[in-house]
């Protein structure tokens, strides 16, 4: 597969329907287990797909 990167203006992106119209049904079932797989992967290794949570305790003096 040929790695290609191209720029737009915000705004002028091109739609993702357009790209997945473009592949064949095999290349967008590819692609979906390649994400599924990836999914499984890091959900059994422990780790939970979403945002990392930081929490910071802050102790006030009392009024």
């Amino acid at each position: 597969m040929e790695k290609v990167v191209r720029i737009y203006k915000f705004g002028e992106e091109p739609n993702d329907l357009d790209y997945w119209l473009t592949k064949t049904e095999a290349e967008r079932l590819s692609a979906l287990e390649s994400l599924r797989d990836l999914t499984i992967k890091l959900t059994h290794n422990g780790l939970k797909p979403g945002f990392q949570r930081v929490y910071t305790i802050v102790k006030r003096e009392q009024c």
